[in-house]
């Protein structure tokens, strides 16, 4: 043999299959088209997407998570050797899988740590791949590189991490940690220059040792890993979007990391088969089998329990996927870090391309379990059989869930859902779906019985009862509305919302006082609900409560300045809860803050550009001035508000304010004919007022004698003294 043969055979082969497979599915080549087509088509095609990527998941997610099922339970040696997590922690899953259905309050801490978990799986598996083509290609890395590049993947994720758990989440199955914008910005800020430090540092070391050329995969799975996490939340952060934290365990992200992790797997068992052939022959590789045990393998994971779980305990469909889906990529997190290290003898003999024989150093495994696993695995008949017939199933059951899926999104043909309800009717979503379905083609008997089936499909989930409660209240039904809180309150005795409703439901009765204690628990249980305070605020003001009322309306006030744009009330409501507020601090005396609040009234009205209510806010601080001495300044703001009144049109209020501000005028002392002149004025434009100012009919007739014949030209042209009275100054 050559010395050149002998060099060749000391060097490793750089690629698994070859390097275009290698390239695309093993490095995410793929990633920047795959993603960009995503992004640019999931919002008009949201339905299509779903379906495909709820197809994709047969053949990519499912059987990626079965992979690493196969890979510590086929062999005897390795479930011995990974017993602790073969064994234990997945007892301590089931347990948690059977607690979670049994109360459902467990699932949105399940469904964050997945979630928040998911990315960094994705992350470890891209720098453990990362690794392996580096030392495939030869590289020698020292402590301080190999440190350098592990820091980088670890920023990586802590970037997204942070984008996560910003503030407070939008999503109700996620936790979220309400790191303060301002703090989580500057952080993932200090976080990217440390990533750009760490690469730059780590990734020259390297290729002193290889050359760049021999590096193209693993700058290529370097380059996938900022894709998939640097560059999202970059853009997060320069736009202001929202990085959505399902987006990283769901849709194209999730299928291009499960077909990466069935690429290297497939490998090592290739590997692993070709191994045990040489020992023991007959024992060969047969790729179609192995991934068909992926296929029936991830159905069986995923699709029968929640099948089960609604239909023999009518349990809610969703819910329970949901449950099933957090818990086996739990399961899958922990069991995948603990059976794939390039340190372990064995997995860096077959994924390094080593020529030594590593020995296995687990004993022959014993139990019955695993006798029951190694027989369901053997060549007898039976077992046979039975492998077959439950491939068969678990692949009807496969397709039957996929139609099922599909049909159950059809929301605009009612057939379609039906069929759907009919293969399982235990799904909240679904009957939702149906539900509005019926009501927009004029059907609302069967769309209150979808409603009903979704709250006792899923009593915790509030969207079918507050769809339920709407339509109830808008049928004037209000007595089965508030039987339908009350029975929702005895399940959920601290939901606020369901509170503030059978508040709402108890003033329809005319039961104020436990209104208004229905109220005050939302508050007790949740002090962010600012409607409470308004409907407080509200009643408290009815019943002449005016210093407890305007603290409600200010709460409410508050708690809406935090809000973003879009969820606030519109302004005109605004602005009419400042003016409350206003008048209830007046009529408990509180002058400064009722002379603030008439304030803010105007600057709102200004901002928002309500000239209407502008010039109601100067009519009642003008009247605030007034009372308190403050002549001049009452002055320019009602002739303020009358300027307003002429520019809006408005007869009836412009009638209204002329009428006030002469009553001013009069009681302040000013020329009589001023103040007449606004009489006669204010009954002009609106003549209801002769008859609602009835008391004021002695002084008119006072005036009109005073006055003389004046007052007959002041009628005929009230205009000159008109004019005097807007110009008038202190």
């Amino acid at each position: 043999m050559s010395k050149f043969s002998q060099r060749r055979e000391q060097v490793p082969a750089v690629w698994i299959y070859n390097p275009w497979l290698d390239l695309i599915v093993g490095c995410g080549a793929w990633s920047a088209p795959l993603l960009l087509i995503s992004y640019l088509t999931l919002a008009s095609s949201a339905r299509t997407w779903s379906v495909i990527f709820y197809a994709l998941a047969l053949f990519f997610n499912y059987p990626h998570y079965m992979a690493t099922i196969y890979r510590a339970y086929h062999r005897a040696e390795d479930f011995e050797k990974y017993r602790i997590f073969t064994v234990h922690i997945t007892a301590l899953v089931v347990l948690t899988l059977l607690l979670s259905h049994l109360w459902l309050g467990l699932l949105p801490w399940i469904f964050t740590i997945y979630l928040t978990w998911s990315p960094w799986h994705y992350s470890g598996q891209n720098y453990g791949l990362f690794m392996m083509f580096a030392r495939r290609a030869g590289a020698d890395l020292d402590r301080w590189t190999r440190r350098a590049l592990y820091g980088a993947f670890i920023v990586s994720y802590l970037i997204l991490f942070l984008g996560f758990h910003t503030g407070p989440s939008s999503d109700p199955l996620f936790i979220s940690l309400g790191i303060p914008a301002i703090i989580s910005r500057w952080e993932q800020i200090i976080l990217s220059v440390a990533f750009v430090l760490l690469s730059g540092f780590g990734l020259s070391r390297l290729a002193k040792t290889t050359g760049w050329r021999k590096l193209l995969p693993s700058l290529t799975l370097f380059s996938s890993q900022f894709l998939w996490f640097l560059l999202p939340a970059a853009i997060s952060l320069i736009k202001g979007l929202e990085v959505p934290q399902s987006r990283y365990s769901s849709g194209v992200l999730a299928v291009m990391h499960s077909a990466q992790y069935l690429w290297i797997t497939s490998y090592y068992a290739r590997r692993e088969a070709t191994n045990e052939a040489q020992d023991q022959p007959g024992r060969n590789w047969r790729p179609l089998a192995y991934f068909g045990v992926l296929v029936v393998g991830g159905i069986a994971l995923f699709v029968p329990g929640p099948w089960l779980a609604s239909r023999a305990f009518h349990h809610d469909f969703t819910a329970s996927f949901l449950i099933f889906t957090a818990l086996v990529n739990i399961h899958h997190f922990i069991l995948d870090g603990a059976i794939w290290k390039l340190r372990d003898g064995r997995i860096a003999s077959l994924l390094l391309n080593s020529r030594d024989r590593i020995a296995d150093a687990a004993s022959e495994a014993g139990g019955r379990f695993a006798a029951a696993f190694r027989w369901l695995g053997g060549s007898s008949g039976s077992a046979r059989r039975l492998r077959v017939s439950a491939a068969l199933v678990l692949l009807i059951w496969g397709t039957v869930d996929q139609a099922r899926y599909y049909l159950a999104l059809r929301t605009d043909n009612l057939r379609d859902l039906q069929r759907a309800a009919t293969l399982d009717s235990f799904d909240s979503s679904l009957q939702m779906r149906l539900a509005n379905k019926e009501i927009q083609d004029g059907d609302p008997k069967l769309a209150e019985a979808a409603w009903r089936r979704a709250i006792q499909t899923n009593p915790a989930d509030p969207a079918p009862r507050q769809a339920l409660l709407q339509f109830l209240i808008t049928q004037d039904r209000f007595d089965e509305a508030l039987n339908l809180t009350e029975a929702s309150l005895k399940y959920s005795p601290r939901d606020p919302n369901l509170l503030i409703d059978q508040g709402l439901l108890e003033m329809q009765r005319g039961h104020p006082d436990q209104a208004l204690a229905d109220w005050d628990k939302a508050l007790a249980v949740d002090p962010g609900q600012t409607l409470a305070h308004l409907y407080l605020a509200s009643e408290l003001d009815r019943e002449g409560k005016a210093q407890l009322a305007a603290s409600h309306y200010q709460s409410f006030l508050e708690g809406i300045a935090h809000q973003a744009p879009q969820n606030r009330p519109a302004p005109e409501k605004t602005i009419a809860t400042v003016l409350r507020m206003a008048d209830c601090d007046v009529r408990s005396s509180q002058i400064d803050r009722a002379r603030q609040a008439y304030k803010l009234a105007e600057r709102l009205s200004i901002q928002t550009r309500q000239p209407k209510l502008e010039s109601l806010a100067n009519i009642n601080q003008a009247g605030l001035e007034a009372s308190t001495g403050h002549l001049s300044e009452a002055l320019q703001l009602y002739q303020h508000a009358l300027q307003l009144d002429s520019l809006n049109g408005d007869d009836n209020a412009s009638g209204q304010d002329w009428f006030i501000y002469g009553r001013f005028l009069d009681d302040a002392g000013f020329p009589a004919r001023l103040a007449y002149a606004c009489f006669v004025k204010a009954q002009s434009l609106n003549p209801p007022l002769s008859q609602k100012a009835a008391p004021d009919a002695s002084r008119l007739a006072e005036l009109e004698k005073q006055l003389g014949k004046d007052a007959e030209v002041i009628k005929r042209d009230p205009q000159p003294d008109l004019a005097g009275a807007l110009a008038l100054r202190r």
